[in-house]
């Protein structure tokens, strides 16, 4: 038996997204291929860039909190196109070039370059030269991409969606380059196999409720205690379950207080797609991966934050496809939650059904399919 293809995933850890499609890759990549690949993942930024670029990944959620509504929209538009990101990067490059000439120096033996983050790619091209392994990009952001993501030379670039398509064309991306195969999730978010009223009983929840998930990120991030206190206390016939992430101090908090209606509050969870499922609607930030995940599952949204630029987009792709709501306050979500609650049975199956259609839950396998004339085994 031949050695399996070696595939290289180029990710960082700035936000959970990024990483999680990484991971979703992996996944679509071993349930088609098997044993016949074996993946690695490299968060680049840590291992492979001088100060300060190696503490991006540390510093981001910091940037995000305190300057996504001063600094970070206004930077995004204003380098947003093909000729502005080019200038960035070479202005980048003299401080990244020795780390990325030793990961040129490891990629070399791979089979197949797997790019899931913006900034990666001119630094990894760059060194790489022209004779390099095929190289692919999978963008991970879902609506307004950045022009950074949008590199001519790679042999392939796969989209989520239309929209994105059509912005890499605009960047100069032959549109043969160009594919839409969706963000890639986890499978498990389209194969929970437990009914809904099952996984309540597991979870210890209420049968009946309009159940509302609340969700900040791996890190807690939002205004999670505030959305949670102007729901509890509305007096809604409604029961929520809030996942903290790594923010222990929230969690404690919330499971310290006496509430007046059903308040489940988790720490870092795995069990994301039980979690979804068993919810009625989830109440999140419009990050690519969490509303992808949010209907993969099948669920409507309530999306309570979005980072300027590359998430805004996000919201007009739920809200343009009724499949839920803007709602940027607590008191905005708890509107939103207060409408969802007083639906008739029929309007509540016409935003799942909706939630359900512009969903793509299959995306890491549509992708690892895609990915099939560069691996070794499927071109002999």
């Amino acid at each position: 038996m031949s050695s399996p293809a070696q595939i290289v995933i180029l990710m960082s850890d700035t936000g959970g997204g990024h990483r999680a499609s990484a991971e979703a890759i992996c996944e679509g990549l071993q349930q088609v291929y098997g044993d016949r690949v074996h993946t690695r993942l490299i968060d680049v930024f840590k291992d492979y860039t001088p100060y300060p670029f190696r503490k991006f990944p540390d510093w981001y959620p910091t940037v995000i909190k305190h300057g996504k509504d001063t600094t970070w929209g206004p930077t995004y538009h204003m380098t947003n196109g093909p000729k502005r990101a080019r200038a960035m990067s070479r202005m980048s490059w003299p401080i990244m070039r020795k780390g990325m000439f030793r990961l040129a120096e490891e990629l070399r033996s791979a089979d197949l370059i797997i790019c899931v983050h913006p900034l990666l790619q001119d630094g990894s091209l760059r060194a790489l030269g022209g004779r390099r392994p095929p190289y692919v990009t999978v963008v991970t952001d879902l609506v307004s991409t950045h022009a950074f993501w949008y590199r001519p030379e790679v042999d392939r670039i796969l989209t989520p969606t239309e929209a994105a398509r059509n912005h890499a064309i605009r960047c100069g991306v032959s549109p043969k380059q160009v594919k839409v195969t969706g963000l890639p999730i986890s499978l498990r978010f389209g194969r929970v196999a437990t009914a809904q009223s099952e996984l309540r009983q597991q979870l210890g929840w209420q049968a009946e409720p309009l159940t509302a998930l609340i969700v900040g990120g791996g890190d807690g991030m939002g205004p999670l205690e505030k959305i949670t206190h102007s729901l509890a206390e509305s007096g809604l016939p409604i029961q929520l379950a809030v996942v903290c992430g790594r923010n222990k101090e929230l969690h404690q908090k919330l499971k310290a207080q006496n509430w007046r209606l059903p308040v489940h509050s988790y720490g870092f969870v795995t069990n994301m797609p039980d979690l979804m499922t068993a919810a009625d609607i989830v109440v999140t930030k419009a990050g690519p991966s969490s509303v992808m995940e949010a209907l993969g599952a099948g669920r409507p949204l309530i999306l309570s934050s979005a980072i300027p630029g590359q998430e805004y987009g996000n919201v007009r792709y739920v809200v343009d496809n009724q499949a839920g709501f803007w709602a940027p306050t607590p008191n905005e979500v708890l509107k939103a939650v207060t409408l969802v609650s007083n639906m008739s049975s029929t309007e509540r199956e016409n935003l799942l059904k909706n939630a359900q259609r512009i969903s793509r839950p299959n995306s890491a396998i549509e992708i690892a399919h895609e990915l099939a004339e560069f691996l070794p085994f499927a071109t002999a």
